[in-house]
């Protein structure tokens, strides 16, 4: 019965839809494009377009999570602003792009008080601009910013405002972009919350402005009927000419109610469509959550059953450990809360990692720490349960003479990583980012499961941050985890 349950579960879990890491450097080719963009028209004191380039670049940078690289260049762009000595309203505008950003980037990384810093500055400069579609853009920032972090009644407000102002202008095709927009971003986040308050905000609005619509156009056909009475009333009255408008007043009023016939149809559709879509997210969501409860059960089910056999075999050991595994990354895959963090005083907690490891190393490895005496902020839990992963990975492949080391860098204000190096064998190119993916093959237990590293990588992007190997390392494999605040 229990090899019965083991194999079921294993079925299960092969046959799911396991999400893999897309590979990197795609864009690479682009970003450099745009950098040079940046860096001619800058030259050429073409601001305008210089920093609508370095923006571009920035935003792909941070869509691959190089956070450092993307906070220097956009520090570079406003570097040109200022030494560009712009009208204030223009260096304003300009300055505008480059914060808007730092705010996306920082909503990404859910760093909600360091957005909310990089909004009111958002909101100084379009002041300063006195630029209306910067204004109109600020407050579709500003929902953005709400949704993201729960605050729904201040979100619902400002899209209120913003809607309101376009629905003034008669902008109406210019809201419903903005409300297309806002959905469509909250999908590529997977940002359940901003999908759904988008979608109950454009129901309200749709019913609204096409209400708003009818009116208009009626207004405008009642003008129309008025113009041509009084044109009729001016030249000759006879009955030919008054029969000819008449006609055509009436072809008008047909072509009215055929459009509002049409409106309802197209509108009616689109309620629909929409309470479609709004239910298939919500089926989608509750599957995602019953997979993880059911895997959840299924490990719970076999431990106790595991336990009570002897786990002095290597095979029994290997299964409950497997067990744990799975169990660990489940709960990491569908947890949407973001770890706390906590000031930790760097070089004992280094010191005190690596000493645990002592006994677990070949002879005269020699074991290194370099770490400066700070404090810096992160999730201690996670942090050292993937950097134990790593040492004890690096003690069990490091020959007898070898070297371990453990450093801590201070990359920028907002970067910082740790590095464990050793000088075992290394690992091969070509399997590089299959170590990250889980369940890439099927192999003996008692040999691991291979859920080690691709749990430690989601602890890291879990923190905002991300674990990856450095390609340049080749005397051993050297591991670099990279946190971001």
């Amino acid at each position: 019965m229990t090899r019965f349950l083991f194999v079921l579960f294993l079925n299960l879990l092969f046959c799911g839809n396991i999400a893999v890491a897309q590979s990197e450097g795609r864009g690479d080719g682009q970003r450099s494009s745009l950098i040079r963009a940046f860096e001619n028209y800058a030259a050429k004191g073409q601001l305008q377009e210089a920093t609508e380039s370095g923006v571009r670049a920035a935003a792909l940078y941070y869509k691959e999570n190089l956070y450092k690289e993307s906070f220097d260049l956009l520090r570079r762009i406003d570097q040109s602003i200022y030494s560009a000595k712009l009208a204030d309203d223009k260096a304003a505008a300009l300055h505008y792009l480059t914060t808007k950003e730092r705010m996306q980037m920082y909503v990404k990384l859910k760093r909600g008080a360091s957005a909310k810093d990089q909004l009111d500055i958002m909101e100084r400069h379009a002041v300063a601009a006195g630029d209306e579609n910067l204004k109109n853009d600020l407050l579709y920032a500003k929902t953005i910013y709400y949704y993201t972090f729960g605050e729904n009644a201040k979100g619902n407000a400002v899209f209120k405002e913003m809607a309101a102002r376009l629905t003034n202008q008669k902008e109406y095709d210019k809201v419903d972009e903005v409300y297309q927009t806002l959905i469509a971003n909250g999908r590529k986040s997977g940002n359940a919350n901003l999908v759904a308050q988008s979608y109950d905000s454009y129901i309200v609005w749709k019913d609204s402005v096409n209400a708003l619509k009818v009116a208009d156009e009626t207004g405008a056909l009642k003008q129309q009927i008025a113009d041509n009475e009084q044109a009729i009333s001016e030249k000759d009255s006879s009955l030919a000419t008054r029969k000819a408008v008449i006609a055509a007043l009436c072809v008008l009023l047909v072509i009215l109610v055929a459009v509002l016939v049409l409106g309802a149809i197209v509108l009616m559709r689109f309620v629909l469509l929409t309470r479609k879509q709004k239910k298939t997210i919500a089926l989608l969501q509750d599957n995602n959550a019953l997979k993880a409860k059911f895997i959840g059960n299924i490990s719970a089910q076999l431990e106790p059953t595991l336990k009570r056999l002897d786990q002095r075999q290597q095979e029994v050991k290997a299964m409950i450990d497997f067990t744990d595994h799975i169990q660990l990354l489940s709960e990491l895959e569908n947890s949407t809360e973001t770890p706390e963090m906590e000031d930790t005083q760097v070089q004992p907690f280094c010191e005190e990692l690596m000493n645990s490891i002592s006994d677990k190393v070949k002879t005269d490895v020699v074991l290194t720490v370099n770490a400066p005496k700070m404090s810096v902020q992160f999730n201690r839990q996670y942090v050292s349960h993937v950097l134990l992963h790593l040492l004890k990975n690096a003690a069990e492949y490091t020959p007898e003479g070898g070297h371990i080391r453990l450093e801590f860098k201070k990359r920028s204000a907002h970067t910082q990583q740790f590095l464990i190096t050793d000088t075992g064998c290394g690992i091969a190119e070509e399997r590089r980012e299959e170590v990250f993916k889980p369940f890439h093959e099927i192999k003996d237990l008692t040999a691991g499961d291979g859920l080690g590293l691709p749990i430690c990588k989601q602890m890291a992007m879990k923190m905002g941050g991300d674990l990856t190997i450095d390609s340049e390392y080749i005397k051993g494999t050297r591991f670099v985890l990279s946190l971001h605040q």
